[in-house]
């Protein structure tokens, strides 16, 4: 039996003297992993830590110059697409990397432990959890420090490193395999752990459980555009989830607080998959100056952007003259350490699938294959569950999709061809995501694979345009990454 033995080579050694005792340790006091328990629990911290939220939104064009007096440092680097000079705050680049990293090598301790006991059939559920969790956090690296997924350039463009076994160094240097290799990685992940996750768990929101999965795996499908994998995964969906979306509705009767913990409940039927963040993304709507801002936010929510004119049911409030709006996603939990000296770790509970994200993932499909009809149905469904005084009456139509979202010649330009009618669609729906998605990162990810122009202002500096294929599209290394052998991306 292999001892636990997880080096950082890719994370920040944060606590230098603890990871040499560690290291140092003799193998017998090292804790084996030898045991399903044990497999299990390993688990456990097989999913990132950190938050990716702020980063992504801040870089997306969800964000304004709110002209707040000051903000956080690494808040105005996201803002204008630069590497972080801090390394050890959370909710920074690095600090991210680090989680998903950390991620990973939980789930490959945990598959080397299962082939050391035999890959018995009996631990086919945690393998399909591990090998799951492992191209997610694969995925997530490559969605934020690599291009834009591009067939016809995975090949050369710079991926991230795909590591699929426990390190047994302190410190390893590795190799960025291409985007291709990336996805290729994850995708026989993906199908592999498919075959054979499940729902048996205590609390299956807190684990890759099948839905969970399946809702990742259309996430990954979509950005390859294998619409008809899409919609296979998406199947049990139908046409109308009915009790399945998010109920914006019920949230009237809540006050803010309650909003924000209902949000993030294991109780709400929509979410997938919930994690327990070490961040303070709940205080960013004070502390960031480049927010969503009062000035702007109609730009996104007024009632014209809706298909029905009528408002959303999206409730947001400020706590400073609506300099900065939020809509309340997120409660912190506070875990002290030292009650008397105040000290301890803020932790958020996030929303990382939902079958809000799933079913418009099967709505694009249907657009992306023809299928307008079941599309307009779909959508106007999941419209519904949004707006103020909606009325079997308000029909949607392709003619209204056409006319509230027109072509703007080289406005979106993915990989794949589209119709006229379909970038109107798709435009609709990525507009959908948006509002749905506000303050979590989802929008960044559309900016990219849609290659959309983004224009930064500050007051009293120029612009800062984001124009198609920028460098700066993929985040720069982290530096003590960089430091350690991986290669720095182009700028």
């Amino acid at each position: 039996m292999k001892n636990l033995k997880i080096a950082l080579s890719l994370l920040i050694l944060i606590s230098i003297t603890s990871c040499d005792d560690f290291l140092s340790e003799k193998p017998d006091n090292r804790t084996e992993i030898d045991t399903p328990q044990k497999i299990s629990e390993l688990l456990v911290e097989a999913y990132p830590q950190m938050s990716y939220f702020d980063i992504a939104e801040t870089m997306s064009d969800n964000v304004f110059d709110s002209g707040m007096a000051e903000t956080l440092r690494k808040n105005e680097q996201n803002y204008n697409w630069e590497i972080q000079t801090e390394t050890t705050d959370i909710d920074t680049q690095a600090y991210y990397w680090d989680a998903c990293y950390r991620a990973i090598a939980h789930a490959n301790k945990a598959l080397e432990a299962i082939e050391d006991l035999g890959s018995p059939a009996s631990l086919n559920p945690q393998k399909g959890e591990a090998l799951i969790a492992r191209a997610y956090s694969h995925f997530m690296l490559v969605s934020l420090w690599s291009k834009r997924y591009n067939p016809t350039t995975a090949s050369t463009d710079l991926g991230i490193p795909y590591v699929t076994k426990p390190e047994t160094e302190l410190v390893t240097k590795y190799k960025r395999n291409t985007v291709r290799e990336v996805f290729d990685f994850i995708e026989k992940d993906i199908e592999d752990g498919l075959k054979i996750v499940t729902n048996d768990y205590k609390q299956p929101k807190f684990h890759f459980n099948v839905n969970a999965s399946k809702a990742f795996a259309s996430r990954f499908y979509l950005i390859k555009g294998d619409w008809d994998r899409v919609l296979e995964l998406t199947s049990d969906l139908g046409s109308k989830p009915v009790g399945k979306l998010r109920d914006f509705a019920s949230y009237d009767l809540l006050s803010a607080v309650d909003q924000r913990l209902a949000y993030a409940s294991s109780d709400a039927e929509t979410n997938l998959l919930i994690v327990s963040a070490n961040s303070i993304v709940s205080r960013s709507y004070y502390s960031n100056r480049f927010y969503l801002s009062g000035a702007r936010y109609p730009d996104i929510f007024g009632t014209a952007t809706s298909l029905f004119n009528k408002p959303w049911l999206y409730n947001f409030y400020s706590s400073n003259s609506s300099i900065t709006v939020f809509l309340p996603k997120f409660y912190e939990y506070f875990k002290y350490s030292n009650v008397t000296a105040g000290i301890g770790d803020p932790y958020v509970a996030e929303v990382l699938l939902s079958n809000d994200e799933f079913f418009l993932n099967r709505i694009e499909a249907h657009v992306m294959k023809g299928e307008i009809a079941l599309a307009n149905d779909e959508l106007e469904y999941f419209l519904s569950t949004r707006t103020v005084g909606y009325q079997p009456t308000d029909k949607l139509t392709e003619a209204k999709v056409v006319a509230k979202y027109p072509v703007i010649a080289d406005e979106y330009t993915p990989f794949y061809t589209m119709t006229p009618v379909q970038t109107s669609y798709i435009k609709a729906i990525a507009e959908t995501r948006r509002r749905d998605f506000i303050h979590e990162g989802m929008r960044w990810f559309d900016v990219k694979r849609f290659n959309i122009v983004v224009n930064h202002e500050t007051t009293n500096k120029p612009v800062n345009t984001l124009v198609k294929d920028d460098n700066r599209r993929a985040i720069q290394i982290p530096l003590h990454a960089s430091n350690t052998g991986v290669e720095l991306n182009p700028r």
